[in-house]
């Protein structure tokens, strides 16, 4: 057990005084965590569970900067355990093995048992994160498991079932600002320096660091660094110099990737074009790849516009084209084009019903075969088989639609397109009755 419980539980290493200013500035106490007043309040869950000296195992699921490390090593401190931090990128599951084998002699000691902190859980694959099970489950470690995806998909389910989500929101302007404020006069922050800076600045920086407190932390060091140059105040002028583009949260394989696409499409789906507008440029000025987007967009104008307007397809695929022509930045306007007409067009998503009401009936059964007035007869053999025997030509008549059915006989009456009254949609309903009730003239 030899270097691994010997330090003072809980008890933080304090950083050097050359470390970057978010790491200075790390809290040491629970008092000191900013924001997550839900998880940390008074009457909440965990905060009554620690006024008892208990703290569960947890899967702390929240944005970059949020905290979810300072969140873990205050916890430990608050119940007076030793805090073992690892990440799953750099350690495997060998050495995690030898540190939960060392825990569980300990607690067989009568020791407390250690908060075993494991950053990106969802690094670790089912086999590694099931190699955790034993020891959560004895209670040898209280795992604190940190990540920016969604656990319900990169969690496994078992230990999900032992330990509590708990979800941490990015952290408010008004937090950071406050944050940032702290840091100007703490010994251990910016005091030495004794810069000056304005509420507006702060808060500028704050707005635009993504709720990120390491962010913003780097680029409250970078200006006081550029005020101190240049013997003058941080002011928003100088943030705004400092800070050339405000800082995008975005993983274009995670979480945001598919939030920001739902909002853009149930934006759309709402007629929200200022809405369309935004997300489209969230995404694509984080770096998003272009031509997925148009792709959705195309998916977007059958599932959600179908035959309400025909030409919302003609747009969305204009649109992907001249992307794949031009490229960014100049194709992004095309794309807005897209969007706007999407957001304009009168919807339906009465092909999308039809497409999941067949396939739906084909999963249940209706796989029945080809009605035979249907099938070609290239050969005698098959003309002999009644191949094609009663089909009749529809432009043989004067309204174009013969009396003859086309689904199977099981399901003749089957109705899977169901449009509405919207836009063309409207007129297409209305031929299409005509022409179901002209093809059941002499069987009614």
């Amino acid at each position: 057990m030899a270097g691994l419980f010997e330090d003072e539980p809980g008890a933080p290493e304090a950083p050097a005084t050359d470390a970057p200013l978010a790491e200075r500035m790390r809290p040491r106490e629970l008092s000191q965590v900013v924001g997550q007043a839900a998880l940390l309040g008074a009457d909440s869950p965990l905060r009554l569970a620690l006024d008892q000296g208990q703290l569960p195992s947890l899967i702390l699921w929240g944005p970059p900067g949020c905290g979810k490390t300072t969140l873990a090593a205050c916890l430990a401190r608050e119940v007076s355990a030793t805090f073992l931090p690892y990440s799953a990128v750099r350690v495997g599951v060998k050495e995690l093995k030898a540190v939960m084998a060392d825990a569980a002699r300990l607690r067989r000691a009568g020791g407390a048992a250690p908060v075993l902190f494991l950053d990106e859980i969802h690094r670790f694959n089912k086999a590694q994160q099931d190699a955790l099970l034993p020891s959560v489950e004895k209670g040898d470690v209280i795992l604190i498991g940190a990540t920016t995806e969604n656990p319900s998909f990169e969690v496994n389910a078992a230990l999900l079932s032992r330990s509590r989500l708990l979800v941490l929101e990015a952290l408010s302007p008004d937090d950071l600002a406050g944050l940032l404020r702290r840091a100007l006069t703490a010994d251990e922050g910016l005091a030495a320096d004794d810069p000056v800076a304005s509420d507006e600045a702060l808060l500028r920086i704050g707005e635009r660091s993504g709720g990120d407190a390491r962010f913003a932390l780097g680029a409250l060091e970078l200006a006081a660094a550029t005020a101190r140059a240049k013997s003058t105040s941080i002011d928003v002028e100088l943030v705004d110099e400092v800070m050339a583009s405000s800082h995008l949260v975005y993983d274009k394989s995670g979480e945001q990737h598919f939030n920001m696409m739902s909002a853009l499409h149930k934006s759309l789906r709402n007629s929200d074009a200022q809405a369309g507008v935004y997300w489209l440029a969230r995404m694509l000025q984080a770096g998003e790849d272009p031509m997925w987007v148009a792709r959705r967009l195309v998916r977007f104008a059958s599932e959600d516009i179908g035959l309400a307007d025909p030409a919302a397809l003609l747009q969305a695929n204009a649109a992907a084209d001249a992307m794949h022509r031009i490229g960014m930045p100049e194709g992004a306007l095309a794309l807005v084009q897209a969007t706007v007409y999407m957001a304009a067009a009168p919807k339906s998503n009465a092909l999308y019903g039809a497409w999941k009401a067949a396939t739906a009936a084909i999963e249940a059964g209706a796989r029945h075969p080809v009605p035979k007035h249907l099938r070609n007869a290239p050969t005698r053999v098959m003309k002999d088989l009644g191949y094609g025997k009663g089909y009749d030509y529809a432009h043989d008549h004067e309204e174009g639609v013969a009396a003859m059915r086309c689904l199977p006989e099981e399901i003749s009456d089957t109705v899977f397109y169901r449009p509405t009254d919207r836009g063309f949609e409207a007129e297409a309903a209305a031929r299409l009755r005509d022409a179901w009730r002209l093809a059941r003239r002499t069987t009614e």
